[in-house]
């Protein structure tokens, strides 16, 4: 069994998402603690009002609402009865036997699984400490009951191959096959909680792998005025599609400010953790002298690291955000330094930008006449005409004349200082 405990400040969101669930066929609520009648005589509001009630006694505490899931191996198939007495064990050995609470059986994953809703004011008004409660008391409680209940034990399995605690396999949204908010959801549960970035930008690339786009609308729009944010499904060529969900809207409250306590968490960042991603940038580009963009992409993903390129609408790159799906870390380029940037990439993957004018113009630099020559056919010290011309024209470009120094080879000329009249 795996127990996972979150904490919110609302307990009409806890509350409203399981009974949502209930109404959509997923779920069932099959039990109650510490209330007045049985879960079947109970209306909403005679479920709501409990916690409510509740919370009253305490209104100084912010985060007063508990959100608890217990997760079971796939093959264990317990009765309600079954379920409702390892919730029960479960609740009075963390200091909430006496807690009102409710007790929901989901079947919309891949393995059992139930979800409790509570509030952690006890009835005269004392906050229960929510500290380190899964170390202090939740890791021995779930070690007890596993002995007890003769449950299969979570400890020191491999998840990916005996144990799957994913409510649903994250796959990228796709419009029209599942409900978009339940699609949404999963997503966003996922991607805001396992990874690390420090900015939209940076969230974006990751939420786009899943084909869902966090947008403020335009600088005049309702939205961006009002500081809000809204979540978007993406068609397979990256468009909008669909009607945008505002974040105030998922339970889990993914807003704009939610989001910036993450950026500020992410700024900081283990330096081994960067240092990785650099070294398998350095080691991709080490020892080739000119490669596509494409290419380089590749190399990267074959050591876990998903690199998004940004380009303007006239195909111009402006922007790198590197994905390490290792240690789920969010880089964007110049964060990293400057020489893993968009334009020094380029540089480093021998794309020369040569402007002309007003108009930007890319050209991918052509291979060294070393190389050019070393593929030419020699027979007996003699060359064709053919081959002399390829040479000829090939020596005559600017790019490989003589006196041609790329710019981060120049030196500096040093100012000499003038001897002014006092010095004579």
């Amino acid at each position: 069994m795996v127990t996972i405990i979150k904490t919110s400040h609302s307990i009409r969101c806890i509350f409203n998402y399981n009974e949502n669930k209930v109404k959509e066929g997923v779920a069932e609520c099959i039990g109650a603690g510490n209330y007045p009648a049985d879960v079947d005589k109970l209306n909403d509001f005679a479920k709501i009002n409990r916690f409510t009630k509740r919370l009253e006694l305490n209104e100084n505490t912010k985060r007063n609402s508990v959100h608890i899931s217990l997760n079971f191996d796939p093959s264990e198939n317990h009765s309600k009865e079954k379920l409702m007495d390892i919730v029960n064990t479960y609740m009075d050995k963390i200091g909430f036997g006496k807690q009102p609470y409710l007790v929901y059986q989901h079947h919309d994953a891949g393995h059992p699984h139930v979800h409790v809703v509570s509030v952690n004011i006890e009835r005269y008004g004392k906050r229960i400490d929510m500290h380190h409660l899964g170390i202090r008391k939740s890791e021995p409680a779930r070690k007890e009951i596993e002995e007890t209940f003769g449950l299969v034990k979570a400890e020191g399995r491999r998840i990916k191959e005996q144990f799957n605690l994913q409510p649903i396999s994250i796959g990228k949204a796709n419009y029209g096959k599942i409900e978009s908010k339940k699609a949404l959801t999963n997503i966003l549960n996922h991607v805001i909680n396992q990874y690390k970035y420090s900015s939209l930008p940076e969230l974006n690339a990751v939420l786009k792998q899943y084909n869902v786009l966090a947008e403020r609308g335009g600088e005049k729009s309702r939205v961006f005025l009002a500081n809000g944010l809204v979540y978007r499904i993406l068609d397979e060529k990256g468009n909008p599609i669909g009607v945008p969900i505002k974040a105030s809207d998922f339970y889990f409250k993914p807003t704009l400010k939610f989001l910036g306590e993450k950026f500020k968490k992410n700024e900081i960042r283990n330096m081994s953790d960067k240092l990785r991603v650099k070294n398998i940038i350095n080691m991709a580009l080490f020892n080739e002298r000119a490669m596509p963009l494409s290419k380089l992409a590749k190399l990267l993903e074959k050591d876990g690291i998903q690199t998004v390129f940004r380009r303007s609408s006239e195909g111009l790159l402006y922007g790198i955000t590197y994905i390490d799906l290792t240690t789920k870390n969010v880089f964007n380029g110049s964060s990293l330094g400057k020489e893993y940037s968009a334009k020094a990439i380029e540089e480093r993957c021998g794309i020369k930008i040569v402007v002309e004018g007003k108009s930007n113009q890319i050209y991918e630099k052509l291979p060294s006449t070393e190389l050019f020559m070393d593929d030419l056919q020699f027979q007996k010290d003699t060359l064709t005409i053919t081959e002399l011309v390829k040479i000829l024209d090939l020596l005559t470009r600017t790019e490989y004349s003589s006196d041609y120094i790329p710019n981060q080879l120049k030196k500096k000329k040093s100012k000499k200082k003038r001897r002014g009249l006092s010095n004579k």
